[in-house]
């Protein structure tokens, strides 16, 4: 018996399978349909309106929001949806600031790409946005309010992704906005830095916060020495922008293009990591000693952390003491050229616009200057090494300096969700053979789910793991765990994914987030060390220039910052 069901779209007879939606059939087809406010992994809010199609009554249905149905018939393109479509795009556009050349969002913005799409030449209607409306207190985005089309994709991820609320619709009819409570500026909401609102916006009206004219300034002086770490993730996330596939670790690339732009220092961020596992990993030893009402949770996601001060400052004892590994391995960057003649000047290429926040931390200066001294997303030096003229594919890849130039396999895979977890667990297993090192993979520490557990056989205890991405999934656990749910270790990443899916790097779907997963465990396979405690750098350090200052360096105690 045949129990296929078809629908007709454009005069093509298509089967229906397990897609929610029109827009989904449609797409399955071949189709790009018009949208600004569809996400696959938010709520259907059906606010644009540019995803109609016409059913043969010649009525109109919004496909994100239109299940498929057997027999219907339905049109993609004709001139009555054409006209539609144009309407919509001029009236956004009269309620848009349209200085399109000197938008941080140019040639990426769905408005821009649309516009161009259905040939708009001119705009019928007089434009009430041609200033700038800013919000830049916040030290990882700014928020421009004129180019905003109230397509609410930022209010569903701050909310249905991050659990953090710290933006929604404000007003009614023509006076609707985007807002804080109260209009409060974003730097004084709830807001904990993830820039997840910033990676949905289709037009800009939320971007990542600018700050490569500071590291242009530092690079241009001659009496400035610029040191530069690169964090794992940033290595899988260059994709189309630089002409490398989204996925290839183009780290080698990555360090011969900075040399050649002139960055006096280049590390790879992965040491760092290394430092951290060992922190990291003895802290967990010692806590399983006690008996602990709560797991010890990590606390290498600024934004996280954050999350915690703001919405559950109860949880900040049982957040690890350890710094991220960005700031440990500032510390020791620092602290390694304290007697240079020259200005040093530390950057940081992060796939985080959160850690703008946690450089600036008074936690992590010394005699008020900033161990990081500045923090470029992903994003900011891609739009570097365009602005030098580079053609990035064409360098041939090199090698980061010494003194700091080796790292582990494990404090690569620190950028994708589970690879903390996957990382200490490698440090603590009993088994070190090549074997045991694979079974670790397979023990569900892998994979994009935005909740993970296993549970781990370690002496005569069984450990019980949590992993989660994305700030809903830890509020959800951190529930569970105060009903009564026991965890011993807890991994939590603000994004989905883990940092590859960071609000600095370009923006992809969860498929393409995916491979760059896979990206850093390709990365990882090739390394000749993959555990942290096997890195030579790792006793050199630790029997030289950590000597008495492990704490001092490495570690953080937010319960002290005055905020609480």
């Amino acid at each position: 018996m045949n129990t296929k069901q078809f629908m007709t779209i454009d005069g093509t007879p298509v089967e229906i399978g397990e897609e929610k939606n029109l827009l989904e059939l449609i797409r399955k087809v071949g189709i790009k349909m018009p949208t600004f406010c569809y996400h696959t992994e938010l709520s259907v809010y059906g606010a644009c309106r540019m995803c109609m199609v016409e059913n043969e009554w010649g009525g109109l249905d919004a496909a994100c929001s239109t299940p498929p149905k057997a027999g219907a018939v339905i049109q993609t393109n004709t001139a009555k949806l054409r006209k539609y479509r144009k309407n919509i795009l001029e009236l956004l556009l009269a309620n848009h600031c349209r200085d399109c050349t000197t938008c941080s969002n140019n040639g990426k913005c769905k408005l821009q790409d649309l516009a161009m799409r259905f040939n708009i030449q001119g705009v019928r209607f007089p434009n009430g946005k041609t200033e700038p409306k800013l919000d830049d207190s916040s030290l990882c985005i700014t928020r421009d309010t004129n180019k905003c089309i109230l397509c609410g994709d930022c209010v569903r991820v701050c909310n249905e992704i991050q659990d953090v609320g710290a933006i929604d619709f404000a007003r009614r009819g023509s006076k609707m906005t985007i807002s804080t409570a109260f209009d409060r500026p974003i730097a004084n909401s709830p807001c904990v830095g993830c820039g997840q609102c910033a990676a949905v916006c289709p037009t800009g009206a939320i971007v990542v916060k600018d700050d490569s004219k500071k590291v242009w300034k530092a690079l241009d002086d001659k009496n400035t020495r610029v040191s530069v770490q690169i964090a794992p993730a940033v290595r899988v996330a260059l994709g189309k922008e630089l002409g490398v596939d989204d996925g290839e670790n183009a780290m080698g690339k990555i360090v011969a293009v900075l040399r050649h732009m002139g960055f006096d220092d280049i590390y790879d961020t992965s040491t760092g990591a290394d430092m951290t596992v060992l922190e990291e990993s003895a802290e967990f030893l010692r806590r399983l000693d006690t008996e602990q009402e709560f797991p010890l949770f990590t606390s290498c996601c600024p934004a996280w952390v954050q999350f915690c001060e703001k919405h559950h400052p109860e949880l900040l004892p049982h957040v690890s003491t350890c710094r991220s590994p960005m700031e440990m391995f500032a510390a020791v960057i620092k602290e390694h050229a304290k007697d240079s003649d020259k200005k040093m000047f530390h950057v940081a290429v992060m796939p985080c616009t959160a850690k703008k926040y946690e450089a600036a931390r008074e936690e992590f200066k010394i005699e008020d200057m900033p161990n990081v001294d500045a923090v470029i997303t992903t994003q900011e030096m891609i739009r570097m090494v365009k602005e030098s003229g580079i053609i990035f594919s064409d360098f041939e890849p090199e090698a980061v300096d010494m003194p700091f130039g080796m790292m582990s396999g494990a404090g690569v895979i620190f950028g994708v969700s589970g690879g903390v977890t996957e990382a200490v667990l490698r440090r603590l297993a009993a088994d070190k053979s090549k074997t045991g090192l694979i079974s670790i993979a397979y023990q569900g520490v892998r994979g994009m789910e935005g909740v993970k557990e296993t549970q781990i056989p370690y002496g005569d205890k069984v450990l019980k793991i949590a992993i989660v991405s994305g700030l809903k999934n830890a509020n959800n656990l951190i529930e569970s765990i105060k009903n009564g749910e026991h965890y011993d270790f807890v991994e939590v990443m603000a994004c989905p994914g883990g940092c590859v899916s960071g609000a600095g790097q370009p923006y992809v779907d969860s498929a393409l987030r995916a491979s760059r997963g896979k990206g850093l465990y390709r990365a990882d396979k090739q390394c000749n060390i993959n555990r942290s405690e096997e890195n030579p750098l790792m006793t050199s350090l630790y029997d030289g220039l950590l000597k008495g200052k492990v704490h001092e360096l490495l570690h953080v105690d937010y319960l002290k910052s005055g905020k609480h």
